[in-house]
């Protein structure tokens, strides 16, 4: 295989998970847009599409030259993460006109989306980490970007896939609890809160398929507007409620030591907040955009702290990891927001 030898060591220290920075960071992107901060948006959007290309390759690669390699990532959940992050990003690149681009990143993922899921879930077992929840993490993220496009080319066929994708991600969040080890709330690196990001990811998508009627396209009845309205909701009631107990274990459980994988933190917490910000409008809700706002700070926050930790400097990574965790704590009271540490296990994040 083509590389220099330190470009292997350093790819070696690079399994599927660490795309969790993509979606993490495109994430927070969408959530800037939704409060204005467009600037700031197209920034961590830029930074998200760089991650991206850089996933991309190293996908390729490992494809090409280390299939071995690729097979046995393939089978673990975190390889789900490569889909979740096209799909995040397809969805912020469809808000900026690229219609083409976004459908083009959408065809990528729904052809990832079956070759990994029917991997992934051929490996399920009992106990397992909370990245079993990227099964519905990824179906849910074709859902937004399916909906986001079909709204943006007024296409009524894609709004219909993406909600069986929508109801499809649901059915998989059922299978795949049971299965959940609830004794990583207490000893997990903290992979359980992508548990949490599901269900804010489910959310969103709850909230876009309400609001793809908007774009003059006329798709569900006022039963069947109903029914997805009460879910959605529901979806969001118990996401923040994950956000809160899962906060509490953080506190009642510290884990002072940080670890690189805390990078998938982020996305769910910047997820929650943008699932919380759509909400707010597709419902009409106005008083749910103060929480979703104080939220997607806290996510920002998080981001820098991982960005932070992640680098040089690592004597200091644990005074960053105990601040972040302060902030969350005190930004979190006011609103009872479901906050946390989520994380992609059983691999680290750069």
């Amino acid at each position: 295989m083509p590389g220099s030898s330190p470009l292997r060591s350093w790819r070696a220290q690079r399994p599927p998970a660490a795309g969790a920075a993509v979606p993490a960071t495109g994430i927070l992107s969408i959530g800037l847009r939704l409060t204005g901060y467009e600037v700031l948006s197209r920034i961590a959007l830029a930074l998200a599409g760089a991650a991206w290309v850089a996933l991309a390759a190293d996908f390729v690669v490992r494809l090409l030259w280390e299939r071995e390699v690729w097979r046995a990532a393939a089978g673990t959940p975190a390889a789900l993460t490569a889909v979740a992050a096209t799909a995040v990003l397809g969805t912020r690149v469809s808000a900026l006109g690229w219609q083409s681009l976004a459908g083009a990143l959408l065809a990528l993922a729904a052809v990832l989306w079956p070759v990994l899921l029917v991997d992934v879930v051929r490996h399920w077992g009992r106990r397992m980490p909370g990245t079993m929840f990227l099964c519905c993490v990824a179906t849910q993220g074709l859902a937004v970007l399916g909906t986001t496009l079909a709204r943006a080319v007024a296409s009524a066929w894609l709004a219909h896939i993406a909600l069986v994708l929508f109801w499809l991600g649901l059915v998989l969040y059922g299978l795949a609890l049971p299965r959940f080890d609830p004794r990583q709330v207490a000893e997990g690196a903290g992979d359980l809160w992508v548990a949490g990001g599901a269900l804010a990811i489910s959310a969103l998508a709850g909230a876009r398929l309400l609001g793809a009627e908007g774009g003059g396209l006329y798709l569900w009845n006022e039963e069947d507007s109903d029914a997805l309205r009460k879910v959605t909701v529901v979806l969001l009631i118990l996401d923040l409620s994950w956000y809160a107990a899962l906060l509490l274990a953080e506190v009642r459980w510290p884990r002072p030591r940080y670890d690189l994988r805390r990078w998938a933190t982020v996305f769910p917490m910047g997820m929650t907040a943008a699932a919380t910000l759509s909400v707010a409008a597709a419902v009409d809700v106005p008083w749910l955009k103060g929480p979703g706002q104080a939220l997607l700070w806290v996510a920002v926050a998080a981001w820098l702290a991982a960005t932070v930790g992640g680098g040089p400097g690592r004597p200091r990574v644990r005074q960053v990891q105990s601040t972040a965790m302060k902030m969350l704590a005190t930004v979190s009271r006011p609103t009872r927001p479901n906050s946390g540490f989520s994380t992609f296990s059983s691999s680290r994040f750069t």
